[in-house]
């Protein structure tokens, strides 16, 4: 008996999903375990594990074609087996979804706003880029026809036109799930948790020393970056000021038992952030590796939901790039993001004598509902300490 097969939720706060590849086409025969398609979500691209088996009838969703979550996806069923029925009661089904979303929605147009337009002068204004909202018409009950846009146009200055010449030739792309999803996060952080910022140099010498004469002793696929050593110091500072590992809910603030560390990385469509969990507990060496594997999954989309979700702190690295000084959103749930720039080379003042040295930037991103001043000058003072010294994170 042929059963649908609906787009699945593969993440938390996925509404709808993108098909990026099918790897069976219709006709092909599946079987439980098979990876039926490549379904990109608002986090990452994953892979769609089907859990029965038997023929391909029927493909709902074209490769770059997207639907919501529950919707039809495909149809697995017998050679032969007739679905039109089950066709024609999924499109129903998702057409009286769409009337109701359009019915519900409290900023839907009223009659009275409607402006009326004749087909040509439509199709004008489009082609010559003018809003038909600034337009008044003189056709039937003010129906706005081809005259109105010939004498409007007669109305731009050569300013205007240039405008409107520039704006035809520009080049627009739909948003993917991911980027939308990415605005919605951080403009909703932004607007609700109130941010402050602090910012402390630090001393790193000592740290590029450690780092060359580790990655000396180990082989290539082994090599630490400065980005390992930071987070694993911040690991350690989150467990000895447990008060930045929180999270805001409502009315109430949670302590996390564990330190889960966020790590940003810049992919084509913004930004992931894959999560080393119990970084506290993990040496070194574990979460260089770990994190190697994760950025290089991430690049391709191929992270899992799980990988990336549950963060409570989390680090974003742009000295790479030669940034020396910035600040970030927080990644909510967290209530911080510490921000790191690049080593500099300038002169410092060490035991009274002007001396080259190399130092540091970090900026601390705080959500002041929940963390107070002192207690994130505290967490960047013990993270200063540890990079400065930073033999102490090996023991």
């Amino acid at each position: 008996m042929a059963e649908i097969i609906s787009m699945p939720q593969l993440s938390d706060t996925m509404e709808e999903g993108t098909v990026i590849k099918w790897n069976k086409k219709v006709g092909d025969k599946v079987s439980e375990g098979d990876i039926l398609a490549e379904i990109e979500t608002d986090k990452a691209t994953q892979d769609f594990e089907i859990d029965v088996s038997g023929i391909l009838l029927f493909i709902g969703v074209e490769e770059g074609g997207k639907t919501r979550v529950n919707d039809i996806l495909a149809i697995i069923g017998e050679e032969g087996e007739d679905i039109s029925h089950l066709i024609k009661n999924s499109k129903e089904k998702i057409e009286e979804k769409k009337v109701e979303k359009i019915l519900s929605n409290e900023n839907r147009k009223k009659k009275k706003d409607r402006v009326f337009i004749s087909p040509l002068a439509k199709n004008m204004a489009k082609k010559i880029g003018i809003s038909i909202k600034k337009i008044k018409g003189s056709g039937d009950y003010g129906r706005i026809i081809k005259r109105d846009i010939e004498t409007y146009e007669k109305t731009l200055d050569d300013n205007n036109r240039k405008i409107i010449h520039d704006k035809m030739n520009e080049k627009r792309v739909v948003l993917s799930s991911m980027r939308r999803k990415i605005a919605e996060h951080l403009t909703h952080s932004k607007f609700t948790a109130p941010h402050y910022y602090l910012i402390i140099e630090i001393d790193v010498e000592k740290m590029i020393q450690l780092r060359k004469d580790l990655n000396e002793k180990l082989s290539m696929e082994e090599k630490i970056s400065f980005n390992d050593i930071i987070i694993k110091a911040v690991a350690i500072s989150l467990k000895k000021n447990p008060n930045v590992n929180v999270s805001w809910k409502k009315e109430e603030i949670i302590y996390h038992s564990f330190i889960n560390i966020g790590v940003a990385v810049a992919v084509k469509e913004g930004l992931i952030v894959p999560v080393i969990h119990n970084a506290d507990k993990k040496s070194l060496l574990q979460i260089s590796q770990e994190i190697k594997d994760k950025v290089l999954r991430s690049k391709s989309r191929k992270i899992k939901p799980e990988e990336i979700e549950n963060s409570t702190f989390t680090v974003s690295n742009l000295g790479m790039y030669g940034i020396e000084f910035f600040t970030s959103i927080i990644n909510i749930p967290n209530s911080s993001i510490l921000s790191i720039g690049t080593i500099t080379e300038k002169p410092i003042v060490k035991n009274s004598e002007i001396l080259i040295g190399y130092v540091m930037k970090v900026t601390l991103s705080c959500d002041h509902r929940i963390i107070d001043g002192s207690i994130g000058s505290n967490f960047l003072q013990h993270l200063k300490n540890l990079l400065e010294d930073p033999i102490l994170i090996l023991i």
